[in-house]
């Protein structure tokens, strides 16, 4: 299949992905409908695959609602956070060092400026928890407030483009809260030691979800595992993040079904990478315990086909051989770099495991990683995608398994 046709079929797949079905929040219809969509091609494609079931919480809102002495603020339900209905005594604290003096108990608790300046790694996430992140959530649960207010700025770095963004995105944090943006949080400031009301129309429901994993024969050993995750944060049709990654892998379906090459490939379509959990990859890892080993080479494909600029391939520990092999890809293809490295993807699990690994992504969304104010939000949609570059990503990826 030529590089014309390839760019039709990433077309076709993010019209489905993207504009038929959108947002792909781990849990929902939506999410079950986009892994059934992966299964089914893969399986066109003559692959054998199988979906692993998930537990996990999907979560909507209503809502919310906070109003004091007359007057209402804009507030918004934190994701995968409890509902609540509360009246108490508001308090504002900014630092941590505020936070342990201050009484909280049956409060409602303000935080702004320097405690709420980035996002708080969820309680129980495995590949990223930052000591006073852990310390932070800690003090809270022991002082207990009613609910929790967030007045957030913009911090591309760890929330992407979404302003305000929430503070807590938690399935296991279970103190009720919300957010607002910090120029709304000054204006609730003075209002500190009065009683406000709070209502935020949020629920939790259990639901279930899917990994799809794809192989061609049995043999495990020294085996390519290539991955993608298909979910996306909420509010987010996800093209770049990650519609794209997914239908590359759709292709390589395609490009490697007849192939010779000497070492087995693997696909994953990842459910979990943009949810608090990361539940998919979890079980993963689960189901390969004492098989990392047997891993060959991890590909990973996340952020690929921005409009500007060309692809970039970052690796990380390759051996000599492969990295020869992935010189040779970068040096005949013009629209393929060698990538600076970063490690906020699901190859990152593979490294932690003592794999090789490759990331796959655009080199324009790597440079801006923390200034882009695209992922996360409803501009991460098809219009900013370059369909050839995705294309060409397949065609490297191929290329690079065959040099194997």
């Amino acid at each position: 299949m030529d590089k014309k046709a390839l760019t039709e079929k990433v077309k076709e797949h993010l019209q489905v992905l993207c504009s038929e079905i959108g947002e792909r929040r781990v849990g929902s219809f939506k999410n079950r409908e986009a892994t059934a969509y992966a299964k089914k091609v893969l399986e066109e494609s003559g692959w054998q695959t199988k979906g692993t079931e998930l537990s996990v919480i999907d979560w909507k809102t209503e809502g919310a609602t906070l109003t004091c002495n007359g007057q209402s603020f804009e507030v918004f339900s934190s994701h995968y956070s409890p509902g609540c209905s509360v009246q108490a005594e508001l308090i504002a604290v900014h630092s941590i060092d505020q936070l342990e003096q201050a009484t909280i108990t049956d409060k409602v608790l303000l935080l702004y400026g320097e405690i709420a300046s980035q996002q708080i790694a969820p309680k129980n996430f495995p590949f990223w928890n930052p000591e006073e992140h852990q310390h932070l959530i800690s003090v809270l649960e022991k002082g207990n407030p009613k609910a929790i207010i967030c007045a957030t700025e913009r911090n591309s770095a760890t929330a992407g483009g979404v302003y305000p963004f929430p503070l807590f995105e938690d399935g296991d944090f279970h103190i009720p809260s919300v957010y607002m943006k910090d120029t709304e949080g000054e204006r609730l400031l003075p209002f500190a030691g009065q009683t406000v009301e709070l209502i935020s129309k949020a629920i939790r429901i259990p639901e279930t979800a899917f990994n799809v994993i794809a192989v061609q024969n049995n043999e495990r050993k020294d085996r390519i595992v290539i991955t993608a995750h298909i979910d996306t944060k909420i509010g987010t049709p996800g093209a770049i993040d990650n519609g794209t990654g997914v239908a590359v892998v759709l292709l390589l379906a395609e490009l490697l079904k007849n192939s010779t090459a000497n070492y087995p490939v693997e696909l994953v379509i990842f459910n979990g990478e943009d949810y608090y959990g990361a539940p998919g990859q979890l079980q993963y890892m689960e189901e390969n315990i004492g098989k990392f080993n047997d891993i060959l080479l991890n590909i990973n494909i996340d952020g690929a086909g921005y409009l500007e600029g060309p692809s970039c391939f970052s690796a990380f520990e390759l051996p000599e051989s492969i990295q020869k092999a992935l010189c040779d890809i970068l040096r005949n293809n013009s629209n393929l770099v060698e990538g600076l490295p970063w490690y906020q993807g699901d190859h990152s699990l593979f490294i932690q495991k003592g794999r090789p690994a490759i990331a796959v992504s655009s080199q324009w969304f790597i440079e801006n990683m923390e200034s882009q104010e695209i992922t996360h939000t409803p501009k991460d949609n098809p219009d900013i995608v370059n369909y050839e570059r995705v294309a060409e990503c397949a065609i490297g990826i191929a290329e690079l398994i065959s040099k194997l």
